[in-house]
């Protein structure tokens, strides 16, 4: 069984992009199991905090990023990047230095956006942090999802045509990935 870390970069109560993270998790493959890690209670990283006893916040990531097998990055795009929770929680658990949770984790990135491009910004973005942590990323198939407002019903069901065929598949080279990296 491959313990997945899912990290939601969108913060908002009724989030479509957790709505489709969730989706993600259920169309995933037999043989993984997913834990939502919350990042919107993180302290912004500071040095000086991070001390002997550092925020409870960034210790609580720490293990469970360390505990998992794999990461998922399930984010909207914010100004053609990231949004900074994403950041912030890369720099928490990529501290003490020499210590990094990331390190080693196959990584796989979801982005979402209304706009019709899916997130592509945010998704190279994240790409580059990734690679300094020393996260395998998959690379393929690439997974920008647009159009996210019309894409689900009042139940959370996937209604646009085709899109859940894709997101399984992705899902299925995702779970690949992550059995070939550990």
């Amino acid at each position: 069984m491959s313990k997945i870390a899912v990290l939601v970069g969108s913060l908002r109560a009724g989030s479509l992009t957790r709505k489709l993270a969730e989706r993600l998790t259920e169309l995933a493959p037999d043989g993984m199991e997913f834990s939502f890690v919350e990042i919107g209670d993180l302290p912004f990283f500071n040095e000086d905090l991070d001390t002997d006893t550092p925020p409870a916040a960034w210790t609580r990531l720490r293990e469970a990023i360390k505990a998992a097998d794999g990461v998922l990055f399930v984010t909207p795009e914010y100004n053609r990047s990231v949004p900074a929770a994403i950041k912030n929680a890369l720099d928490v658990g990529s501290r003490p230095y020499g210590a990094s949770a990331w390190a080693g984790k196959p990584a796989g990135i979801v982005t979402a956006s209304p706009s019709g491009i899916g997130g592509f910004g945010a998704n190279h973005h994240l790409r580059q942090p990734l690679v300094f942590l020393n996260m395998p990323t998959m690379q393929q198939p690439e997974a920008y999802i647009g159009n996210l407002w019309g894409m689900f019903d009042e139940d959370g069901k996937i209604v646009t045509e085709g899109t859940e065929d894709f997101l399984k598949s992705w899902m299925a080279a995702y779970a690949k990935w992550v059995a070939d990296h550990i």
